[in-house]
């Protein structure tokens, strides 16, 4: 099925044209508007619910939190609402998903708006200044675990429908399904499970994945192309067991010192990935000074940037490779030994275009190719996500930006963003004509998944606008097989 207009709106903010035209733009605002208290505060309900997908923490509170969207999803007016989830491999159950929906009157499309209810854990509570899971409001912003990351994007999918709910009344035919997931902090582990069981019930023409950021307060934007990833471990070995660092230390280098040797052969002298193989594109629309960078990323005084070319690019559409995790004695339990062997773990971001599973070889490849003295060098891959690019010229994404851009009364720019989404390839892959939208209430300052996380309440308020005026746009197309 596709969408039958030919005519598209504008992407910059103005007068609206095509289907556009139709869109009751003041009432959608004023709609939005006379709601936003009430939106807030059950936000701020909803921030309370500490619902963590994380096999270590209390999975009755993830129920709770699943209970409490579906309860909204009901208030709001949709017909139909179901709590939904799917086991994963090892047969344990994963997480609540919530899932509503309202039937598309004839001829019309169907939107679906994703986000997710649960969150990350809080992490260090001595880093927060205000209780990670209890939200307050602080110089226009909103803080608490989830309040940006990603139960603004719930509310602002619920706003967004009431507001067109009310304003457009029985003329509003268009479908709606609401996918709320319940897992997508803890890897989406039986997403694509779940798709593939409930993939009649989650088709649409439109899917909104309400789960990124804007360009910067005041910005908005639509994110257009996402990273790959690939991440796995290699461990080094030189050694059967640890022997006596002073009776055996000269002749035989530790491991740990090896896999540092290792680790520094993964980038150039100025930073860059030193991969053959892979894919670099110097491609960026809108770039940051490296003063707003550094500031964004809280880059200390004195460290150089890594890499070339537009900060944009590298942070979208070029390669980056991180090693998160070392597994050595900690530095309080270590002994005068030399450590036989020391493992990694690392994570490595694609630009579009490239294969994950080219690159995961390319990255084996150069491991075992530039194993220091020798040294056994084993590899083993982990998960593998790819990348994604927006088609700009659809009509969901022209309206999209035309939305954005009247809500915020600013053009709105398109963005990469440097993580990773993997659920979207699988869209893709069982959808594929979809339109796919990726949009956010995040800014650079939300600090999600880190201690202070928090939300713009006046950029909060602009994107349920914005996505009233999509629905009230997508509203006004009709469907054709």
């Amino acid at each position: 099925m596709t969408l039958s207009s030919d005519s598209r709106p504008s992407a910059a903010a103005g007068t609206p044209t095509g289907p556009a035209t139709a869109v009751p733009v003041d009432a959608l605002r004023a709609a939005v508007e006379n709601n936003f208290d009430s939106t807030l505060n059950t936000l701020c309900s909803l921030v309370a619910i500490p619902g963590i997908a994380w096999s270590s923490f209390d999975a009755s509170q993830l129920d709770r939190s699943a209970d409490a969207v579906a309860k909204l999803a009901t208030a709001a007016g949709f017909p139909e609402v179901r709590i939904l989830r799917c086991n994963k491999e090892d047969g344990t159950p994963g997480g609540p998903a919530v899932v509503a929906r309202r039937p598309a009157a004839a001829g019309k499309p169907t939107i679906l708006l994703y986000a997710h209810h649960d969150v990350q854990p809080p992490g260090d509570s001595a880093l927060w200044e205000t209780q990670p899971f209890v939200a307050q409001e602080r110089d226009g912003r909103l803080y608490g675990r989830g309040a940006a990351d990603d139960k603004a994007g719930v509310m602002a999918h619920l706003g967004a429908f009431a507001a067109a709910k009310e304003v457009l009344g029985e003329d509003f035919g268009l479908g709606v399904t609401l996918f709320i997931e319940g897992e997508e902090e803890a890897g989406s582990p039986t997403f694509r499970t779940f798709l593939e069981t409930y993939q009649e019930e989650l088709r649409a023409d439109v899917i909104v994945v309400a789960d990124s950021s804007n360009w910067q307060v005041g910005i908005p934007a639509l994110t257009t192309s996402l990273r790959g990833l690939v991440d796995g471990t290699f461990e080094v070995r030189v050694l059967e067991h640890a022997v006596h660092s002073g009776m055996f230390g000269g002749p035989v280098l530790d491991a740990p010192t090896l896999l540092a040797r290792l680790i520094a052969t993964l980038h150039d002298d100025e930073g860059s990935v030193a991969i053959e193989g892979l894919v670099f594109r110097d491609e960026a629309d809108v770039d940051l000074t490296e003063e707003e960078f550094r500031r964004d990323a809280s880059v200390l005084d004195g460290v150089q940037l890594a890499g070339t070319g537009s900060i944009s690019s590298r942070m979208w559409t070029k390669p980056a490779l991180s090693i998160i995790g070392i597994d050595a004695p900690a530095v309080n339990v270590a002994s005068n030994t030399l450590i036989p062997s020391a493992r990694a773990k690392f994570s490595m971001r694609l630009a579009p275009g490239q294969d994950p599973q080219a690159a995961m070889d390319a990255l084996e490849k150069h491991l075992t190719a530039h194993a220091p003295f020798g040294a056994q060098v084993t590899f083993t891959p982990g998960e593998m996500g790819t990348a994604f690019q927006t088609d700009t010229k659809s009509k969901a994404a022209s309206l999209s930006l035309w939305a954005l851009g009247e809500a915020w009364g600013v053009p709105a720019v398109e963005t990469g963003i440097g993580g990773s989404i993997p659920f979207i390839a699988d869209l893709k892959e069982l959808y594929p004509d979809v339109q796919i939208l990726v949009t956010g209430v995040e800014d650079p300052d939300s600090r999600a998944h880190s201690a202070n996380e928090s939300l713009h309440i006046g950029d909060f308020k602009n994107t349920v606008v914005a996505e009233a005026l999509l629905l009230a746009g997508l509203n006004t197309e009709t469907q054709r097989d």
